[in-house]
């Protein structure tokens, strides 16, 4: 059990980025509405993510998270569930098959809703109105009305979270997620896409290897490996209040657990030393993320893992660095070198979005695909440098046919993002993005592999 901890004493810490509530009354009541609430998520499910990712640190696995920027409301719909989930699907196929190495699956859905942002306010002409916080918070809408932090808004959450959650647990597990159904995982729209056939060629080659097994006497039926596959749920925790109410502690350990989501992890702007994030996600047995960017010296890198995981077990935390194209190679190694130096068994996680965000000529907000790629490049550079594992990869993408990240093979220009730019908040890589860089990760840890086998020599 951790010492000194309670599920309310972020409270006592300092709180960046929490909205402010006027009506105190009715964020009580909701608190004591979601309180009551069954958990979204179980602790042993989280115990079991906790293990794969300890398999991930130790360098015989790889972390695949990814989905929304922010998820709303407007946009809840099966079919942008299920086409998010069959792209992992799909990058996840394409790592495992190339690389030969199992892949965890988290899904940056059902509870991605609240977003820090720059500002508090936002002004349009002149007229200044409280920032868009996330559907969780208030709405998109520049409206007076729509802009008011209602908490009646998590129960919303809460409601779609689960929703979500019900659905993807039947996709997992159901049988869409079966091997014999990989053809079926391309979307229609991808067919113009030089990556979809590549991915054709994999899937026709796991057949042949299917029919195989089948005619050596093994049914595929009755391997539960090939039917089914585990698929995890996170988000940033950012809303304490939300987080807080839906903390329960285990029946069977007496440990705390987060159940909103198997794994949260603490922002960039949250991740000080003193912060209620952070006070927040120590006393709770998921396994954590955090976000590590330019500003992130060693010294507090390491003073924020003691606090974290004093403990250093294997899986509690991953570490998401996010530095931009221009900035990896150079930010990057000295954190590598101190986590190593002192032997915390993190699994190292590459976010090559948040750090190459820029302004296009048509006034959209754009992450360019070959600086995505760039960063990628860069970080399993430093890790093949400095004799660590380049463990996963965490992405904003979705499955719908959007334009709002310039480049790739599909080739979107800047006039091409007004096509279909439908973000709540930051650009997304679409589904043919998505495959593509996942080739691509695929080639880097093959390289990676390559060098271990060459230095084991």
């Amino acid at each position: 059990m951790v010492q000194n901890w309670t599920p309310d004493g972020w409270k006592k810490c300092e709180a960046r980025h929490l909205p402010l509530y006027e009506d105190g009354e009715a964020l009580a009541r909701t608190e004591d509405v979601l309180a009551n609430f069954p958990p979204l998520v179980f602790a042993g499910e989280a115990r079991v993510l906790k293990t794969q990712l300890a398999d991930v640190a130790a360098g015989h696995g790889f972390l695949l998270q990814g989905g929304d920027c922010a998820e709303s409301f407007a946009e809840f719909h099966a079919n942008n569930i299920r086409d998010t989930f069959r792209v992992l699907l799909q990058m996840a196929v394409v790592l495992t098959f190339a690389s030969k190495r199992p892949v965890v699956k988290v899904g940056r859905m059902a509870g991605q809703f609240a977003k820090p942002r720059s500002a508090p306010t936002e002004t349009q002409g002149d007229v200044t109105l409280p920032s868009y916080l996330g559907d969780i918070v208030n709405g998109i809408e520049f409206d007076g009305a729509d802009r008011v932090n209602d908490p009646q808004r998590m129960i919303r959450a809460y409601s779609q979270s689960a929703a979500t959650l019900n659905l993807l647990r039947a996709f997992a597990t159901g049988g869409y997620a079966n091997l014999r159904q990989v053809h079926q995982w391309t979307l229609d729209f991808m067919g113009r896409s030089p990556w979809a056939e590549r991915f054709t060629d994999i899937a026709n080659r796991i057949g042949e290897a299917l029919d195989f097994m089948e005619a050596c006497g093994i049914d595929p039926a009755t391997v539960p490996q090939l039917q089914s596959t585990d698929f995890y749920t996170s988000h940033e925790a950012l809303l304490l209040p939300y987080e807080q109410a839906l903390t329960r502690q285990d029946s069977l350990t007496g440990k705390w657990y987060d159940t909103s989501a198997h794994f949260l992890w603490i922002g960039d702007r949250t991740r000080f030393e003193g912060s209620a994030h952070v006070e927040y996600l120590r006393g709770v047995d998921n396994p954590i993320g955090m976000k590590c960017g330019p500003s992130l010296e060693p010294d507090a890198l390491l003073r924020l893992l003691d606090t974290l995981d004093p403990a250093r077990e294997p899986g509690r935390i991953t570490l998401i660095s996010r530095f931009g194209h221009d900035k990896v190679e150079a930010g990057l190694p000295k954190l590598v070198r101190a986590v190593k130096a002192e032997g915390h068994p993190v699994v190292w996680s590459c976010d090559p979005m948040h750090g190459n965000v820029i302004k296009s000529d048509s006034g959209y907000k754009t992450r360019p695909f070959d600086r995505i790629l760039s960063e990628v490049k860069g970080f399993f550079a430093v890790h093949r440098a400095e004799g660590t594992h380049a463990g996963g990869i965490h992405v904003e993408m979705t499955g719908q046919d959007v334009t709002e990240c310039t480049g790739g093979a599909v080739a979107i220009t800047d006039a091409g993002l007004a096509d279909r730019y439908h973000t709540h908040c930051d650009p997304r890589l679409n589904a043919a993005q998505s495959l593509e860089l996942s080739f691509l990760l695929a080639e880097m840890l093959n390289l990676e592999a390559g060098v271990r086998q060459r230095d084991a020599a």
